[in-house]
């Protein structure tokens, strides 16, 4: 058995609930996760304008409330010709993920993410990202540098796997993000379709693990 989490790291609600997922997985050490990108933005064009980063602040308050974590809004008001595209980032961590296999995965999912929401870094630059997963990987006893990962990132495997990866959330009928499942082996079950505090994951996690057994 393992907990699928299916998510972007430049989605605002991926990163509240990424708080939330650490203490589940602390709680759980037995079950491994999966990380799963989903690519909310993937290949977009457009410049993010007055509008949009109204639109996203408006978001950034509400996870704010409901995660107690900081974001760097004068960073977001203060991007000019940014394009919203959350593919590099996505594909970063697959980076990781063929180049370190047995790292933390979430913990560097988690610090793609700070470095958007709170150091307000251009997560779109392969460069930062490299550096960013490269010191995440260091922290976490493995020394990839972000020469090694920049390369893969730029990559033509990374980035078909990171395609197929979204058509492969896609498939599983995912259309928003986070979204947490429990892959028995025997199947797919959801425990949390968007955004949800620990306590409550631990409950809907319960109730699927004792279905499960029911019905084995």
């Amino acid at each position: 058995m393992k907990l699928v989490f299916a998510g972007d790291p430049m989605c605002s609600w991926c990163y509240g609930f990424g708080k939330e997922l650490t203490a589940l997985t602390q709680r759980h050490p037995e079950l491994d996760l999966q990380i799963l990108v989903g690519g909310v933005r993937a290949g977009a064009t457009d410049l993010l304008d007055d509008t949009g980063k109204q639109f996203r602040l408006g978001h950034w308050a509400r996870v704010e409330e409901a995660s107690g974590l900081p974001f760097n809004r004068a960073a977001l008001l203060a991007r000019e010709n940014f394009v919203y595209d959350t593919e590099p980032i996505c594909r970063a961590v697959v980076a990781v993920r063929r180049l370190a296999p047995q790292a933390d995965q979430l913990a560097v999912f988690r610090a793609l993410q700070h470095a958007f929401y709170v150091d307000g870094l251009d997560t779109t630059d392969g460069a930062v990202l490299a550096e960013v997963a490269s010191a995440a990987l260091a922290q976490d006893g493995h020394a990839v540098t972000a020469a090694a990962l920049h390369a893969e990132w730029h990559s033509a495997a990374a980035i078909a796997v990171t395609s197929a990866e979204f058509s492969h959330v896609r498939s599983l009928g995912i259309r928003s993000f986070p979204a947490l499942l429990l892959n028995t082996g025997d199947g797919l079950y959801e425990i949390s379709p968007g955004y949800a505090h620990a306590d409550k994951l631990e409950q809907q996690l319960q109730a699927t693990l004792q279905h499960v057994a029911a019905a084995a």
